[in-house]
This record gives C-alpha cells, structure tokens and sequence, in this order.
C-alpha cells in the first residue's frame, strides 16, 4: 500500500490512497476525552519486559547413511538461533541496510526485460513496451517453486517462478519530463496502464545467485488491459454489464494490486486495492443515477454532484476515443437502459481477489467475487485440513474498515494440492462458500457476521437495498455496515501463523482515530485504542492512531469455520521514547521501533514473523523498515488499560516483546516502501520488494537530477544512470554470507 503523502505529480487530482468513506453509524466501545500527547516534547519513556519466544532456537541435525552403510560419526552442527543477528541501525541512508554477515543484490528493477528482444532499460523517460517488462512499484510477491523438468515442485530452492504485483505508477520518472497535463497523451497513458499489474517471472539460481530468465515460457505480463473473467456469484450481475462484457461474465486489467496469497492448490491469489480513484465520475451523473446506485458509488469513494466531478487519479479517460479509454470515464454516457453502450459499471469491475496460474502462461484469469469487493490488501489461508473447510482471511485497506473472512463449501481434500488444473481447483473452493465480517468485542473474543441475503440484517438494510447475493458481495462494505462491524485502523495484510494457525492482521495507521470524534472522525475501540498528538520534524502534529499495531486472531477451537474468536493486539508500533501508558504499548526499544506496519509474511522454513512499514510519520528519524519477529500466542500478555483523563479504554496486548524475540532486520532507501516478501524453500533466499523509492521528488526537479530524493538503485550499480539515476522500485534478493538460513 503506497503512504499517503498528500502530493500529486500530476496536474490532476489530490493522492488516493487514504480512502475514508465509511460514514456508518457502527458502534465503538469505549468513550474518552480526546488525548493531546507528544511522542518527543511532553511524556518520554519507555519499557520493556522479558518474555519467551514461540521459536526461541531451532536445532539442525545432520542426516546419517543407509542402514547397511552407516555414515561415521560427526561432531554436532551448531545450534541455530534464530534472531541472533546484531539489530539494525535506524537510518535515513540512500541504500539497502542488512545485518552483518548479509548481503543484499538487487534482481528485478522497474523496466527490466521479462522476454528475449526487449532492449535494455534506459531508465531516462524514453523506455515504452511495459507489457513486455516489470512494471512499477513492486508490491506483494510469491515464490512458485519449479522443477528441472519445468513442472511444479514446491520443494525447489533453484529454480522458481516469482508471482509479483506492481501495486501503482511514479509517473515523473516513466515520462522523460513527467506526466504531461490534460488531456493525457494516449502514449503516456499506453506506458501507464501497461506498468500496472502482475508479472509471473522464471528466475534460476546460478552459483549462489538468482538472475531472471528471459526466454523462459512461463513468463507472463498481466496489465490494466488485460482480459480477465469474472467468476463466483456476482458473474452475469447485472451490476457488471459493460459496453465491452454486455453479458457481464468479464472485465479488463487487474489495478492497484498490493498484497498476495498463494492458494493450497498452488496459484497466486493478487489482491485490487486503491483501484477507485482510477475512474472519472462526470459532474451532474447523480442525477442520471438512481439513490441506490449513488449510494454504493459514494460508499466506494466516487460521489460527485451537480456541481462536482469525481476527478480520476491519472486522467486516462482523456487520453482519446479510443475504447481502451473510454472504459476510464465511469459516468452514464450512452441511453441504454442496463449499460450495454457505456462504462457505467466498469467501476464494479475491480477489487477483487485476483487468481493466476503462473505454471501456465495462457491460462485463464478469474476474479473471485465470492470473497467479496472492497480494497483488498493480502489473502491468508488457514492451515488445509482434510476434510475441513479453508478459511480465507483478508483487510479492507481505508480508514475505518474492516476484517473479512471467507470459508469455502467444499471440504479440503488433499489431493487437490496437487491438482490437473489448477484454475479448476480455485472454482471448487473459491466461487462457493460464505464471507463474513469481524466484530472485536471489548472483552477479547469476537464473532464472524455472514454477508448475504440469508442474513435478515444485510436483506432488510435500509442504507441500501439489496437485489441479490452477488449485489451483496459486489458492495461488501455497505452490508458489513448493515451488520454494525468493527472499524479498524487500515486493515492491510494479513498472514497465519505456520505453528499455532492464528492469524496477525496489520492495522497500518489512522488520521481520524479520536478519544472524543467530531464529525467524520472515528471513536477509539478496544481493537484500535489509542488515539494520540506525534510530532514530527519539531514541527508537524500528527493525529489519531498515528503509528499504528498489529491485531491477532485464534479461532475458536481452531476451526476454521469457526463463528466466534479470541483476539489480542500483538504489537503496538510507536518510537521507543513515546509514553509507555499511551503510546509504546509494547515497550519497544531503539532496536525495534517502527512505525506503519504493512506487510507481514510468516516464513514457512523458520515461523519468523517478518513485518515491513510503510510510515510517513516516523521518518524524520528513519526510512521504512522490516523486521523480524518471533511471536507468541493470543492471550499470552495482559490486559492494558490507557487512562485518558477521567474515562479510560482496555485492551488485551500480548507480550511484550525482547531483543531475543523482535528485531530490526533491514532499512531501505529514501521515500520508499518495504513491501512483499517471500523466499526459498529452504530458508537460505529472501526476495524483497523495495517500492516507489524517491517518490516525493516533484517533476519540477527531473531537469536536475542532484534535486532527486533518491538514487536507488542506480547508486548502488545496478542498471543505466549511475549515481544520478532516477529512482526505481526493484526486487532484492538477501543471502547469508555463510550459507544459512535468513534470520538467525
């Protein structure tokens, strides 16, 4: 998820990505005065206290010889422990910062070559063809390992296929003077589109290196242009008629994807984020609208009135006549009744949950609606039991949203891991099954509410009127308003605990949080507590849940189609001086501190928990981070009571953590975002993604490049510019010196 920093490059609209249209009515628990704190100028402090790790040490043994041939006898091998890594330096360093004894190369930048004939990246704004290259902003990414034969082998450490999001654009760098102004030239737009989306990739492992493999065929573009089907209970919705799909049964382009999931069965599930703000709503298409239709386009971020427009995020509507254009523009155009001759509904088109195949290049593209629409972020599974259903976790990534969860009909069978088709596996288990929203109770247990016309509170809503169940799902949002589900702090990724099952959900930060709201703003919960001042640069006051936590979730019996659940909050990010009775929670020490927590990814070789930032609030002080983390489970902490003034709010925490336990791992380049993580099946390869560095530098600085916020990856050797390059987002991969595992 990119930060919102407030700033356009282009002469268009204001930035996006910090949605807040839920004006629902939805209870909070607690009501407290309004908290005016200073994390540097008025209560400074902090604590921490011992507890013990749910992975402390991981023993390697040696593996010994046939019966008949016993191997001699050898000395033991060392201990691993993990985390045993000297922490990280907080920084504002224009570089890749990792722990002693680590390396980190770059891999995969914006505008590298996936197929042979593709020319070299010039990296000066004159580079087009992104269908045939990466795309920008890297972003959630999965490792699909490859046999030497070229066939599914999840157990290869040597040859892989990357499934890799490209989440958005930094349009001032793709352009060789930046975006140009409205109208948007079709050339720039053409640039633009195609950066977007997905790449499969094969890389291959050299020596001790990975390097893409340009020739391979399973290589693969997915652009904003790129045919996709709808598939599960909103196909054929009337909803989904456009002038290119008039029987509603397909789409184009997959937008804005940030976090991943990869499927039991073996596919790359890509989640459609900030995708609204891509389409342009004319001024005075209300009146064209019935109140029903306005009411979920406003729910969804798109109002506009008799006097306003809703502008789009890159002007691509005004690119030309062109179909591929005209789809931009989501306004009433055409005098069909249904929207057969217009792009009325193109809009209901995106946020979905995304599947591909990356083993095979021409295969189908489905978006899953039966796990509903809204701004999703990463797709967790439970842990498969044959015989059970799965559960599919996921975030609704805006002020103020909500956690879903989705179960499947169908009982996992184990066979299916290893499926004939794999498209065919993803309509067995994701077109049926039962979504539902979270409400966090004050008391630390919780309930999972069904979203569909079965449940009285969803059909007989009055904010909106529901016509079916693939209505319900298409507007997610409006009937987990219905239900009264929780607010909560920016749900972003999400991710299961490969031992214990639980699931951790990212609450990255939240400017509307209050102790006592006015107006929009938002009252604090049990769930997202606190509500507080930060200054930043002595200067800046920020508001709300400024840092952000991190929430966890045990079912109730472990069951995956569990009703009910416990919760605690694992993590509070805050500065390591802030006040430990509001603001550092958790009692984090300089080694740990962190701000904005985004992506989180659970190694499956070690259970490191590792936690990537995506902050604009701590970074006078730092750039964003990942850190690596060894929790333990819901329940193990206290419950913790802030006190603000007169009224107060609890809230179950979990241990706090130690330096054996939570630890700086890496620090990224200028303006960045640390985002996806994955890595070889044997622990000893991480590949991180390193996203829209520089991305604060104003187009009216590409004419001196000395001006540039960021040099990365240039600065460092890799690709075309040397140490004035412009900035761009790339894949990093990180090795142990010594051959070992990534972590310990």
């Amino acid at each position: 998820m990119t930060r919102p920093s407030g700033k356009s490059v282009l002469p268009l609209a204001a930035s996006f990505d910090d949605e807040d249209s839920n004006r629902s009515a939805n209870p909070s628990f607690d009501s407290v005065l309004q908290a005016r704190l200073s994390r540097r100028n008025i209560l400074r402090g902090g604590f921490g206290t011992a507890m013990t790790a749910a992975f402390g040490a991981s023993a390697l043994t040696a593996c010994g010889g046939g019966d008949d041939n016993p191997a001699p006898a050898q000395p033991p091998k060392p201990t691993e422990t993990l985390l045993s890594f000297a922490a990280v330096n907080k920084n504002l360093n224009d570089t890749i910062t990792v722990p002693a004894g680590y390396t980190a190369t770059v891999v995969f930048a914006t505008g590298d070559a996936m197929f042979a004939g593709v020319s070299a990246y010039k990296n000066d704004g004159t580079d087009t063809g992104f269908d045939k290259r990466a795309g920008d902003c890297h972003d959630g990414m999965e490792y699909f390992g490859l046999s030497a034969t070229g066939t599914p082998d999840a157990s290869n450490s040597d040859r892989a296929l990357l499934g890799m999001n490209f989440e958005y654009i930094t349009p001032q760098f793709l352009h060789a003077k930046g975006p140009s102004a409205l109208p948007r030239p079709a050339a720039e737009t053409d640039i633009e589109v195609d950066a977007h989306g997905v790449a499969i990739v094969e890389f291959r492992k050299t020596a001790s290196k990975f390097a893409c493999v340009t020739d391979s065929p399973f290589n693969r573009r997915i652009t904003g242009l790129t045919e996709i089907e709808i598939s599960g209970p909103a196909r054929g919705n009337a909803l989904l008629v456009t002038k290119f799909s008039p029987s509603a049964t397909k789409t184009r382009g997959t937008l804005n994807n940030c976090g991943t999931g990869k499927t039991p069965w073996g596919t790359l599930l890509t989640g459609e984020e900030n995708w609204t703000g891509y389409f342009f709503r004319a001024m005075g298409d209300n009146a064209k609208r019935s109140a029903n239709a306005n009411v979920a386009l406003a729910r969804y971020g798109r109002s506009a009135s008799a006097t306003a427009a809703a502008a789009s995020r890159y002007g691509w509507e005004t690119a030309g006549s062109a179909d591929k254009y005209a789809r931009w523009n989501t306004s009433v155009t055409g005098v069909s009744a249904d929207g057969s001759d217009d792009y009325r509904h193109e809009i209901n088109g995106q946020g979905y949950i995304t599947e591909i195949d990356p083993y095979n290049a021409t295969s189908v593209i489905k978006k899953r609606s039966a796990l509903g629409r809204f701004a999703h972020e990463a797709a967790a599974f439970s842990k498969p039991v044959a015989g059970k259903p799965l559960a599919v976790y996921m975030g609704d990534d805006a002020q103020n949203e909500y956690v879903y969860k989705f179960v499947t009909s169908a009982n996992w069978a184990a066979a299916d891991a290893t499926p004939a088709d794999r498209i065919a596996a993803g309509d067995k288990y994701l077109d049926s099954g039962k979504l539902f929203v979270a409400k966090f109770n004050a008391d630390g247990t919780g309930t999972w509410v069904e979203l569909s016309m079965a449940n009285p509170t969803v059909a007989g809503y009055t904010g909106y009127a529901f016509a079916n169940d693939g209505d319900v799902l298409m507007h997610a949002r409006l009937a987990a308003d219905a239900v009264g589900a929780t607010k909560m702090d920016r749900p972003e990724w999400c991710g299961t605990h490969p031992v214990t099952g639980e699931v951790y959900f990212t609450m990255t930060n939240n400017s509307n949080r209050r102790v006592a709201p006015t107006g929009s703003q938002t009252q604090v919960n049990a769930a997202n507590p606190r509500a507080y001042s930060d200054i930043k640069d002595a200067s800046t006051t920020q508001q709300g849940n400024v840092n952000g936590h991190i929430v966890r979730v045990k079912e109730t019996g472990g069951e995956s189609g569990a009703a009910s659940f416990s919760w605690d909050v694992y993590l509070f990010g805050a500065e390591s001086t802030a006040s430990p009775g509001f603001v550092n929670l958790s009692g984090l020490t300089a080694d740990q501190d962190f701000s904005s927590p985004d992506g989180l990814v659970f190694s499956q070789s070690t259970g490191i928990c590792w936690i990537q930032t995506d902050d604009g609030a701590f970074t006078d002080a730092t750039n964003c981070m990942m850190l690596a983390a060894l929790p333990g489970t819901v329940g193990d902490g206290a419950v913790q009571t802030l006190n603000y003034g007169t009224v107060s709010v609890t809230t179950p925490v979990g241990k706090k953590p130690t330096d054996a336990t939570l630890k700086r791992f890496l620090v990224g380049p200028n303006n960045n975002e640390i985002t996806g993580m994955c890595e070889s099946p044997d622990g000893k390869v991480m590949f991180v993604n390193v996203q829209h560095p520089g991305d604060d530098t104003p187009v009216s600085a590409l004419a001196d490049p000395s001006k540039f916020t960021s040099h990365w990856p240039g600065n460092s050797g890799y690709g075309a510019g040397g140490a004035t390059a412009r900035p761009r987002s790339a894949t990093v991969m990180i090795t142990k010196n010594d051959g070992g595992r990534i972590g310990s």
